[in-house]
């Protein structure tokens, strides 16, 4: 069909959108390591969740393995930016593996701060879902006392040892809504529980929520691009289709449904922060081929913020004898 027959449709892009500085650091830092040491490495679980990320750092000789043990003895290994538990370092020491520690420093934050609260005596509510890796590796790194609450409905089971001595941190990429109505319900049931409030939800799931609301009051539908293990991706998803306007989640251009788009004039994209630009650039593609799609990026923050690499991986390339 000759283009100019196709129907219009209007794809407005969520600004921001994508890659936040964590996930730009992990991917660097297996790059790092592979222009460094040679391949392989070895990272435990995903170096974060989106498959397109993982198949290309595998085909550059990264490994990649649920647990320390089924690392050899002595080879490098990369903790994923989701964090690992205590016992995870402790296993790693003991096959002697060569650790780069990819966590996101906005995770690593999280970890001090319930750290900091232990110490202190306090029971440490963490605000999270259950199983996912951030949650894991963030109540493995915290003594004493940690309840897990997912929802408001949580709160009514949490038993402190002493009512006054409790405290909360976060997982870092929740709903701010859902998470400011879990933090209400904690301090209704303990007065003088203590925590960051909502700062500890880093700043680019913050963003890419208020990007994907403004986005989805200017649109038809709204997609999101991400997989569907990546808890901020699916948090776009629900935060759209709260405005009620149909909101789908989709790993890549191939997942798309074009029924969802019946009627539609003006379709939203928007992609978690562990998505690279070129699935989303692969999705107007695949729009293009059925419509006369006119791009529209919408205004947003700009974020510039960019996290340190850690210290044997910060040379440049060419010093280790690589090519950049």
């Amino acid at each position: 069909m000759p283009a100019t027959s196709l129907p219009p449709l209007k794809v407005l892009l969520a600004t921001p959108r994508g890659f936040c500085a964590g996930v730009e650091r992990a991917i660097e830092i297996v790059e790092r390591a592979l222009a460094k040491h040679g391949a392989p490495v070895y990272v435990r679980h995903e170096i974060v969740h989106n498959k397109r990320v993982v198949e290309d750092l595998r085909a550059k000789g990264a490994r990649f393995v649920e647990e320390v043990s089924e690392i050899p003895a002595g080879a490098v290994a990369i903790f994923s930016a989701h964090g690992v538990a205590e016992k995870v370092e402790r296993d790693a020491a003991a096959r002697r593996l060569d650790v780069i520690d990819a966590t996101c420093p906005l995770v690593s934050k999280v970890h001090n701060q319930g750290k900091r609260y232990a110490s202190r005596g306090y029971d440490v509510v963490l605000i999270g879902h259950a199983g996912h890796p951030e949650v894991e590796g963030t109540m493995g790194q915290i003594p004493g006392r940690v309840h897990l609450v997912t929802c408001v409905a949580d709160v009514a089971a949490v038993t402190p040892t002493d009512p006054s001595h409790i405290s909360y941190v976060t997982q870092t990429t929740l709903s701010v809504d859902d998470t400011r109505e879990i933090i209400g319900a904690l301090e209704a049931r303990f007065p003088e529980i203590v925590g960051p409030d909502l700062r500890d939800i880093c700043y680019a799931t913050q963003n890419r929520q208020t990007a994907a609301r403004q986005l989805a009051a200017a649109v038809d539908v709204v997609l999101v691009v991400g997989a569907r293990n990546s808890s901020n991706s699916n948090r776009l998803r629900e935060i759209a289709a709260s405005t009620n306007v149909p909101a789908y989640l989709v790993e890549d251009a191939t997942a798309l449904d074009l029924a969802w788009l019946k009627g539609a004039k003006a379709v939203g994209i928007t992609a978690g922060a562990s998505a690279p630009e070129e699935l989303v650039r692969e999705l107007v593609e695949r729009l293009g081929e059925h419509f006369r799609v006119s791009v529209v990026p919408q205004d947003g923050v700009v974020e510039s913020i960019r996290f340190r690499l850690p210290r044997e991986l910060a040379e440049p390339l060419e010093a280790q004898g690589h090519q950049a």
